[in-house]
């Protein structure tokens, strides 16, 4: 028995594509736990910037901004600059690092550039070849001989061997 007046749940919108996109495209406000990703065979020729996190599994030839965190995967290939609040490298990085708060270099990384951070996680295996600068961020652009306190600067070409320590107490020196 059909019912008249009422609208089945089956009928199709009435709305038209304009008007459905006005309600998909309103004013949003961005969210923390948002993730963008650069999928794997996925190539950017340019700057990339996300609010939240951006994950990079794929390429990048450009600067990557990203309010929360950047993660770049095993697979993932950055060639230019990170500026980011905290940062997880897996894959291989060409140009500057920036993470404001917090760094963690996996076993699989391969950094060829300055790395800046306030703290820094080197797994064992992973590869850096530049300058390593640790402590306060807001010191780090004083110049290249300035040590920011109670931080290390160091140039250093490593790769962590194994039974080596990288955890809070190993510190680099300016001879590593």
């Amino acid at each position: 028995m059909a019912l008249i007046g009422r609208h089945s749940s089956r009928e199709p919108s009435s709305k038209g594509p304009t008007e459905m996109a006005k309600d998909t495209n309103g004013s949003q406000t961005p969210r923390d736990g948002v993730i963008s990703i650069i999928g794997p065979g996925m190539k950017v020729d340019g700057d990339c910037t996300a609010d939240g996190t951006l994950r990079v599994e794929g390429y990048i030839k450009g600067t990557v901004r990203a309010g929360k965190a950047v993660v770049v995967s095993k697979d993932g290939v950055v060639e230019g600059d990170i500026l980011t609040q905290d940062a997880i490298i897996g894959g291989k990085v060409t140009g500057t690092v920036s993470a404001e708060s917090r760094l963690e270099l996996q076993a699989t990384c391969q950094i060829n550039g300055e790395i800046r951070a306030r703290r820094i996680k080197l797994d064992e295996g992973g590869q850096i070849n530049g300058n390593v600068r640790t402590g306060d961020t807001d010191r780090m652009s004083a110049g290249p001989h300035v040590r920011p306190a109670g931080g290390t600067t160091a140039a250093t070409s490593a790769t962590t061997a194994p039974g080596a320590s990288s955890g809070p107490a190993a510190e680099a020196s300016p001879g590593m």
